[in-house]
C-alpha cells in the first residue's frame, strides 16, 4: 500500500527549521557558512522555497542532514514505499488538527471485532468520527506521549470501552493506566506489543513494536508517535540531540520492512527513512 492522498507532516521549510534549531544558528548565521541567501531560507521557512540543488546540498551539509532526503523533499518527491503486507489488520485513524491531521491506530486480527488502540486523538468526539465500525471492544490502549492531539480523550475511551488495561510512557502523568517501561513485552492474544523508549520531543514518549509471533517471517508495525514522520522527524520540544539519537537506534533496532506508523503523516518503513530521511546520517 502506498500512502499517496496523505501529505507529508513536514515540508522542506519544516526540516530546515528543526535542523536549525539543533545545531544552534538562525538564519543569517547559517546562509553566511553555506553561501545561500538568508532570505532564500527563510522564504523556505515560509513555505515558498526556491532553493537550487547546489544550496539545498550545502545546506545539507553545514546542518548535518542526509544530502538526498533533503534534496528530495527540497523538489518535492521525497519517495513513500510500498508498505509490506502485514499478517493483521490496521485501521489509520487521521483527525484533523491544526492545519494538518494527528493519527492513532487500531490493530486487530482480520475479521475479528476487536482490537488494540494507539493513541486516541484529541477528544472521543473527534475519535468516533473516524472509529472503523467493525470494532466494537478494545483489548488494551497504549499511549505513545501524553499530548493534548494524541491522549485528549485517553480517560473517556477507557470508560466507553471499558478498556481493561491502558499504557503510557513511565515518566508521564495520566488519571488513567499505568506506565510502561522500556523493553517491556504484552502478550493479547496473537499480538506481542514491546516498548521502546525514546525521549527527545518528550521527556516521556514510547514507540511500540506490534509482531505477530506465530507468523514470525511475517512484517512488524512501530507505532511511533512524534519520534519518526515520513521525510522528519518531530519537533525536539525535550531534546532535539536525545531525539535524533533514538531515531537511529530505532530504525535499526527493527527489521527493515517494518511498517512506521507514524503520529501524524503517512505510513512509511524503517528502510525507506533510514535510507531518506533527512535527520539519518
Amino acid at each position: 500500500m502506498v500512502n499517496l492522498s496523505v501529505p507529508l507532516e513536514d515540508e522542506l521549510g519544516d526540516v530546515l527549521e528543526k535542523a536549525m534549531r539543533q545545531a544552534g544558528l538562525c538564519e543569517a548565521e547559517l546562509g553566511q557558512r553555506c553561501g545561500v541567501s538568508p532570505e532564500k531560507i527563510l522564504d523556505a521557512i515560509d513555505y515558498r522555497p526556491d532553493l537550487s540543488s547546489a544550496e539545498l546540498r550545502r545546506l545539507a551539509g553545514e546542518l548535518r542532514l542526509n544530502e538526498v532526503g533533503l534534496c528530495a523533499l527540497g523538489c518535492g518527491q521525497y519517495p513513500l514505499p510500498k508498505t509490506p503486507a502485514l499478517p493483521f489488520c490496521v485501521h489509520a485513524l487521521r483527525m484533523p488538527h491544526g492545519i494538518g491531521c494527528a493519527n492513532a491506530y487500531v490493530v486487530a486480527d482480520c475479521g475479528t471485532d476487536h482490537g488494540i488502540l494507539f493513541d486516541t486523538g484529541p477528544d472521543l468526539a473527534t475519535l468516533t468520527a473516524v472509529w472503523p465500525a467493525g470494532i466494537k471492544k478494545l483489548e488494551a490502549v497504549f499511549v505513545t506521549h501524553v499530548e493534548g492531539e494524541h491522549t485528549g480523550g485517553l480517560c473517556e475511551v477507557v470508560a466507553r470501552f471499558g478498556v481493561p488495561r491502558a499504557y503510557y510512557p513511565e515518566g508521564a502523568h495520566s488519571p488513567c493506566g499505568q506506565p510502561i517501561a522500556e523493553g517491556q513485552k504484552l502478550r493479547f492474544g496473537p499480538f506481542e506489543v514491546a516498548v521502546f523508549n525514546t525521549p527527545g520531543h518528550a521527556l516521556a514518549h514510547n514507540c511500540y513494536l506490534v509482531t505477530m509471533p506465530s507468523v514470525p517471517s511475517s512484517a512488524s508495525l512501530l507505532i511511533s508517535g512524534d519520534l519518526v514522520f515520513a521525510g522528519s522527524v518531530g519537533r525536539g520540544d525535550f531534546s532535539q540531540l536525545q531525539l535524533v539519537t533514538n531515531l537511529r537506534r530505532v530504525l535499526e533496532a527493527v527489521p527493515p520492512q517494518t511498517v512506521i506508523a507514524p503520529g501524524h503523516g503517512p505510513l512509511t518503513t524503517a528502510a525507506n527513512e533510514l535510507r531518506y530521511n533527512p535527520f539519518v546520517v
